[in-house]
């Protein structure tokens, strides 16, 4: 396999991590980019790529902290959020749950000893622990995975706004009361779109969305709008904290 064909099959997954670090498809889109034209003009970090997928996480991660979020690739919204914590922390909760990578393996793209790797991971739990709490509208129509979000939502001290396994019923739920927060599934019980249902909701407010889907990398291409937050399934719990712990840090949820 080509050194290209080796990075097209894992830009799906850091267009996620990239686009959940930077708050936004465009941001995060930008940054990926400009790790592939760092690379295309040094030939030193364009032969490191070999290595794999840790090496290229390596380079976006020298280009994310060169670019210090004064960049045009970082938005002002996102340079903003990111101000007011240690990124480094989120960094390294993202790359463990939501890229699955090993602590040693984060170690080694942060460019830390894997303490430290272990200490910025909890920071950033504990920071989740601090978050304002907000109403959340979960649409997903496999009942045991619906119910399984709700306890997750429910420990994180969330309220269940509502539930919905069709466009219709999260239009109902809607009706009634807005979210400050959506989880919602691709493909719903009777054929209608999840996304559809999320397009819905956004005509009318702002709200920060996590998409949970099977087939990520079909959401992930950068040729069109798509989701910022985006979690594979199967899902771990920790997985899904940390999407919603990141996708309020930089959304406008409204709290309890």
């Amino acid at each position: 396999m080509s050194l290209s064909e080796k990075i097209a099959a894992q830009l799906p997954y850091l267009r996620r991590y990239a686009r959940a670090l930077t708050g936004s498809q465009g941001s995060g889109d930008a940054y990926v980019r400009a790790t592939l034209e760092a690379a295309l003009a040094d030939q030193e970090l364009k032969q490191s790529l070999e290595a794999g997928r840790v090496a290229l996480y390596r380079a976006f991660t020298l280009v994310w902290a060169s670019a210090s979020g004064d960049t045009d690739a970082a938005d002002s919204a996102a340079s903003t959020a990111l101000a007011s914590v240690t990124p480094l922390n989120r960094q390294a909760l993202l790359l463990t749950t939501l890229e699955d990578f090993s602590t040693a393996q984060v170690a080694e793209i942060l460019a830390l000893e894997p303490d430290d790797v272990d200490a910025l991971v909890d920071e950033a739990i504990a920071e989740i622990d601090r978050e304002a709490k907000t109403s959340v509208l979960i649409i997903e129509d496999e009942p045991l995975i619906s119910m399984q979000l709700e306890d997750l939502v429910s420990s994180l001290g969330h309220q269940i706004c509502g539930t919905a396994a069709t466009r219709t019923q999260a239009q109902n739920v809607v009706a009634e009361k807005m979210p400050g927060l959506v989880l919602a599934d691709i493909q719903l019980a009777d054929g209608s779109s999840g996304i559809d249902a999320v397009e819905d909701i956004l005509a009318i407010t702002e709200v920060p969305v996590i998409f949970i889907t099977a087939y990520p990398e079909r959401l992930l291409t950068g040729d069109r709008p798509e989701p910022t937050y985006l979690v594979t399934k199967p899902f771990e719990e920790r997985t899904v904290r940390a999407a919603i712990s990141q996708a309020l840090f930089f959304g406008h949820s409204k709290p309890l």
